[in-house]
């Protein structure tokens, strides 16, 4: 749509497409069609909740069609049998899915691997049972007589009125999620699907996040099902059992999961392709039944189009590029640093044993603000494990991990990151379909405090600005301005760890932990990041290194502390540790 309307900036494109509906409906369509396309528009709202929940945060669910069964039910019964307004009703069955979703969300959302679809099929069945069993709701026979959505006199419930209502709404709730996933809540809720350890450290709540997607699924499929109630005008258990669930997933699955607009176009064709292969199916195979949607889905997702019907049309419109709206916001307000010479970090004794086997063996020192302090040892030395004992990655066995005097122990690696304290890691964690701007930008998740329906009614715009601020002026610091609008997963290696501490830096932090920051990185890398290590310190940035390339460590260093077999073998300046028989020997087996 930018290629047919250049000069119109690229929001105001939305209002013009929601213009554009009205003039669709007086169409010369046959009635059939415009029918059909009511049920795609119906059908699109549940499979954009389900691009977020499975192809944005990574969770499979089976139960949607359960959440559109709350917001038929609830609509029909209280119209019917109580009198109230479809109106007033829509939010009712919007309650109830939140009070659903919530309940559901934090019993199953915990759970990973084949556990939580596993979990939302029985969701699915004992609430289409339950649907179909209750005689208030007219058991299996369902509810009828469910009155038509009107205003002012005017018939909204089927035709082209409905249509025109329908898919007012679908663009609504696509443009709703364009706007969260380009937002702080949006970028945390990317990092799920594959980041989630990376996101934590950041400061990220993943539970939290993942039960608002899970939510807001859950009531994207309501409305629908609140539109689907006074468009049939009656309903029963049929439209809401397992078998609509699998359907719904395979719709987002076959547009393409992990984009907004997939949604529609998967809607589209699967309700296309399933009424010609209805009757295509038993002329040619002989017999009638629910093989449609298989042979479908064997035929053109797996073969032909593995990224999704999406990819036939997304390929014609350009990746829209993030506009520099932040040079006039204002600065994100900083923590205060410590003093010069203060004590940052204090290790004190820290032991982890998994089972039989002494990892870390009461391993103490500290840093003090504007110190880099390397940590190092050969192979297996528990240099890893102490990194992760202190960033609360892992419990402590027995001792006490102190920052800027206040004791961590045992607190999740978000607290961690909330006081001050951010880090790398050893394999470059990312992701990698975000830029560079937007992947540094998670790191001031905790700068910022706009929430998912802020960023859906696009409120948070101010909040956001001074976030890339912050994130464009850390990529500066190190160097990467260039990169700032490049994909994360294009970069080599180099870049991505600079990018790393970029992000770290981003949290404003007391102090940085770098985990083998030159793992991989060639000559120049390497001599790259020596630069930014130096620059930081000019800047009295206290780091604790842990890292294999001495050549770096000798460079960079204040104090070293070097570990063998997961204990304390001695520290001291770099020239001590060079000059010491006992590091000798820990590294190559001999004193001489």
């Amino acid at each position: 749509m930018s290629r047919l309307f250049p000069h119109v900036p690229r929001q105001n494109l939305r209002y013009l497409a929601l213009l554009l509906i009205p003039a669709l409906a007086i169409l010369p369509l046959p009635d059939f069609w415009i029918t059909q396309l009511n049920y795609i528009g119906l059908y699109s709202l549940v499979s954009l909740g389900l691009v977020l929940l499975t192809g944005v945060g990574g969770l499979t669910s089976f139960g949607q069609a359960a959440f559109v069964g709350i917001g038929a039910y609830t609509s029909a019964y209280l119209t019917v049998n109580m009198g109230m307004s479809p109106w007033v009703t829509v939010f009712a069955g919007l309650a109830i899915t939140a009070v659903s979703a919530l309940m559901v969300g934090w019993l199953t959302l915990r759970m990973s691997g084949h556990y939580l679809p596993l979990a939302t099929i029985a969701w699915g069945l004992s609430l289409y049972y339950l649907m179909g069993n209750l005689d208030a709701l007219g058991k299996y026979d369902g509810i009828l007589g469910v009155p038509a959505l009107s205003v002012g006199g005017l018939d909204l419930s089927s035709g082209r009125p409905f249509f025109i209502l329908v898919w007012c709404m679908v663009f609504l709730g696509a443009f709703a999620l364009l706007n969260l996933l380009d937002s702080r809540t949006g970028r945390a809720i990317r990092s799920l699907k594959s980041a989630t350890q990376m996101a934590e450290a950041m400061g990220v709540n993943t539970l939290q996040h993942k039960i608002g997607i899970f939510l807001i699924a859950a009531l994207f499929a309501s409305v629908s099902g609140w539109l689907f109630a006074h468009f049939q005008r009656t309903v029963n258990p049929s439209p809401f059992g397992l078998k609509m669930g699998i359907e719904y997933l395979f719709m987002a699955v076959l547009g393409g999961i992990g984009h907004v607009w997939g949604a529609i176009t998967g809607a589209l064709f699967t309700k296309v392709m399933e009424d010609q292969l209805q009757v295509l199916l038993p002329q040619l195979i002989g017999t009638s039944g629910s093989y449609e949607v298989i042979v479908f889905g064997i035929v053109l997702v797996l073969k032909y189009l593995p990224d999704g019907s999406w990819s036939l049309v997304g390929r014609h419109f350009p990746v829209p590029q993030r506009v520099n709206t932040w040079f006039k916001a204002e600065a994100l307000p900083e923590r205060s640093k410590p003093a010069l010479g203060e004590v940052v970090l204090d290790v004190q004794k820290v032991r982890k044993q998994f089972g039989g086997l002494v990892a870390v063996n009461d391993i103490s020192f500290q840093i003090k603000a504007g110190q880099i302090v390397g940590l190092i040892g050969p192979n297996g030395a528990g240099k890893s494990t102490t990194f992760n004992l202190i960033t609360g990655v892992l419990g402590l066995t027995s001792g006490a991990v102190k920052f800027r005097g206040e004791v961590i122990s045992g607190i999740p690696s978000r607290e961690i990151a909330l006081r001050g304290m951010s880090r790398t890691f050893q394999h470059v964690k990312m992701i990698p379909d975000m830029t560079v701007l937007e992947n540094v930008a998670l790191g001031a998740h905790l700068r910022g405090n706009k929430g998912a329906l802020s960023a859906m009614l696009r409120l948070d715009r101010e909040e956001e600005n001074r976030l890339m601020r912050e994130a464009a002026r850390q990529l500066e610091r190190i160097g990467m301005a260039d990169h700032m609008h490049d994909l994360a997963g294009n970069l080599a290696m180099g870049p991505q760890r600079l990018m790393e501490i970029a992000r770290a830096l981003c949290c404003d932090p007391a102090l940085l932990l770098l985990d083998e920051p030159a793992a991989g990185l060639r000559h120049k890398e390497k001599q790259a990041l020596a630069g930014v290590l130096r620059q930081l310190r000019g800047e009295d940035v206290s780091i604790l290194l842990v890292e294999h390339d001495m050549d770096l460590v000798m460079d960079v260093t204040d104090h070293i502390v070097v570990m063998e077999f997961g204990t304390h073998l001695m520290e001291g300046t770099p020239q001590e540790v060079q000059q010491s028989d006992k590091v000798r020997a820990a590294y190559l087996g001999t004193e001489h």
